[in-house]
């Protein structure tokens, strides 16, 4: 309960906002205890009809927006320690198989030989982050978390839970099915495709309607020190420790006694009225604004280092 109360069962609430300088790959999702990872979530795309790069793709709509999500098969306030396989636009299987002796289908990804697609990854998962590939196909990244980068050719890439990246591909393989593997962190989430956990598929137009045989391995994996952002060159701050106009260091410690995390000595205690209410009711000096030690105030336009 941050910005705003909790939106009551059978009740609703109307977000209504302009967005005049702001394009890409955004998500949705509650922030209410751990709604989201129950499936509270979802893409947010906000299209841009200046696009610098939309010359060099043919589709960019619904059908091009793939999702990654982990999944329990228990609601979030009984989850076990790891998820046991990925969603990938909604769609997954375990290792077991479904009690009809049928496996669950996947999800399938149409592309028409000879196009060019822009594909947006989105990182919907609670927890686990996914090495995400399409067989025998490289892409071209062109924009990360809302902002465009200069276009950076790789045939894997990492995504973490909230991160999204636009990627171009170009259909140019002989018409067949391949697969798009999202492969978990171990240490998170059950890794491996037996039974085909963590995958979707791509399938051309006029390929037959069966899962893919193919294999691969990334030879061209994302460096994520080379992105760079394509209109401002220079990041903000200077190239040092403490090169920010505003440092923050983050203490972090975790009490056993009582189950609680503290950040900087201060355990966060959801206020009883939201802080976007206090500032429209006139609190606006961050010493009076609830709750204490757990807000920090900023400066617009300003460069903020997190020392964590």
């Amino acid at each position: 309960m941050v910005s705003q109360c909790p939106i009551v069962q059978n009740s609703s609430f109307l977000y209504d906002f302009q967005v005049f300088d702001q394009a890409g790959t955004f998500w949705y999702h509650s922030h209410y205890s751990v709604q989201y990872c129950d499936g509270l979530r979802g893409a947010f795309i906000v299209y841009d009809p200046q696009d610098p790069y939309k010359h060099l793709y043919d589709v960019d709509d619904e059908s091009t927006i793939i999702t990654l999500a982990d999944w329990y098969h228990l609601v979030a306030v009984q989850h076990p320690a790891q998820p046991v396989t990925t969603l990938i636009n909604g769609l997954g299987r375990t290792s077991a198989m479904d009690v009809n002796n049928t496996s669950t289908p996947l999800a399938v990804v149409n592309v028409t030989k000879g196009k060019r697609y822009r594909f947006r990854i989105i990182g919907l998962s609670c927890d686990s982050p996914y090495n995400f590939t399409i067989h025998h196909h490289n892409f071209t990244i062109i924009e990360t978390d809302g902002e465009y980068t200069t276009p950076l050719d790789v045939d894997s890439l990492w995504v973490y839970a909230g991160q999204r990246y636009s990627v171009i591909m170009n259909a140019d393989q002989p018409i067949n099915n391949y697969w798009i593997r999202a492969d978990p962190l171990s240490t998170r989430q059950k890794a491996g495709f037996d039974s085909g956990r963590n995958s979707a598929i791509l399938r051309y137009a006029g390929a037959p309607t069966e899962e893919p045989t193919t294999h691969a391995i990334s030879k061209h994996p994302l460096n994520e020190v080379d992105l760079h952002n394509r209109n401002q060159k220079k990041p903000p701050g200077e190239p040092r420790l403490g090169g920010a106009d505003i440092v923050i260091p983050i203490r972090q410690r975790y009490h056993d006694n009582n189950q609680t995390f503290d950040i900087n000595n201060v355990t966060f205690r959801p206020p009883t009225v939201p802080v976007l209410l206090q500032i429209l009711n006139g609190a606006f000096d961050i010493d009076h604004l609830m709750p204490k030690g757990s807000i920090y105030k900023l400066k617009a336009n300003s460069s903020v280092e997190l020392q964590i």
